[in-house]
Formats: C-alpha cells, sequence, structure tokens
C-alpha cells in the first residue's frame, strides 16, 4: 500500500489550477471557486495530522474540495443555512429513514419543504437507478444504510480500495446527475 506524503509548500504550484479547473466547471463563477479552492488549502492545513498517505495529495485535496462545493451548494439552496436531506429506504433486511443533517426544529416543516424533500429524494433514487448495479449498491450501503466499509468488503467480496474506486464513481455519477436534475430547478 503506497504511503503518500504531503508538502503544503507545493500545493499552490502543483494544484492551484487543476483545484481551480475543477471547481468552475461546478460553480460557474470565478471568485466562488478561487475562495472554495483557498478554503480546501486552509482545510487541508488545519486536517493535515488526518492525512494516512493512503491516497495521494491531489486526490486527498480534491476530497476536501468535494465537501467544499457539497456544502456550498447545501448552504445557497438550503433555508436558513441548514439543509435536511431525508430519505425513506427500504430493502430485505432494513427500512427507516436516513439523515444527512438535521434541522433545528424537524416539525417546523412547511408543506412546500415537504414537497421539496420528496421531490430531492426522487431525485436521488432516479439518479440512484441510473448507476450500474455494483456502483448503486456499494453507494446505497456506504452512503444510505451506513454500513461500515469491512462489513460492505466482507459481503460484497471486494478489497478497501476497490470498494472506495466504486464508491467514488458513484459519488461522481450521482453528483454530475443530481447536478443536471436537482440543482438546474
Amino acid at each position: 500500500m503506497p504511503n503518500h506524503q504531503i508538502d503544503p509548500n507545493k500545493w499552490i504550484d502543483n494544484y492551484a489550477d487543476y483545484l481551480f479547473n475543477y471547481t468552475i466547471t461546478r460553480v460557474n463563477d470565478r471568485e466562488i471557486a478561487k475562495d472554495l479552492v483557498q478554503d480546501t488549502f486552509f482545510a487541508g492545513l488545519k486536517s493535515m495530522k488526518n492525512f494516512k498517505g493512503e491516497a495521494s495529495e491531489r486526490t486527498w485535496l480534491i476530497s476536501i474540495l468535494k465537501r467544499k462545493i457539497i456544502d456550498y451548494y447545501r448552504k445557497i439552496n438550503s433555508n436558513k443555512g441548514k439543509a435536511e436531506v431525508r430519505m425513506n429506504y427500504s430493502s430485505d433486511e432494513n427500512e427507516g429513514d436516513w439523515l444527512e443533517e438535521r434541522v433545528a426544529d424537524p416539525f417546523d416543516k412547511t408543506a412546500e419543504d415537504v414537497m421539496e424533500n420528496s421531490e430531492l429524494e426522487d431525485a436521488i433514487y432516479n439518479c440512484l437507478s441510473k448507476l450500474p448495479e455494483k456502483q448503486a449498491q456499494v453507494f446505497k450501503m456506504k452512503t444510505i444504510l451506513n454500513h461500515e466499509t469491512e462489513a460492505i468488503c466482507n459481503e460484497l467480496n471486494i478489497t478497501a480500495s476497490n470498494l472506495w474506486v466504486i464508491i467514488h464513481r458513484a459519488r461522481v455519477a450521482m453528483a454530475s446527475c443530481m447536478e443536471e436534475t436537482w440543482f438546474k430547478k
């Protein structure tokens, strides 16, 4: 297993342009893209101790940047700066509720909030149905059902690195699909 190292002194030279180009295609605003890249570098500096060397420095920074982009969209698309994504799920073994983030008062919902939540759930499941079967299965197990990595690997007979490749591809496809079907409303 590779043991990558990080060197923040080279981040701007090595990754700023790449991260900016990645971001500008997702937010379509140069100033916001610059801010998100800057926030990514800052978050990377703050969390350097968490870097395990399992991924390349660029991959690690991209994962931080993706979170920043998601947070940006969550903030601009939510009421009162908070978003709640609730999905009902049902499978052979489990059923229940998946909650991404809880709003301060979950009972303070308007009919519009409930309808929007339902539309978002439909959009997520629509995008999930477009994924290849294994990607959809891994995404659902990891992201919606919150299964542990080891349990997913054992059940599907895959390695942890294979799981992360599959989940990465699924997340990229889901983000692209959601951008087309949900964020452009």
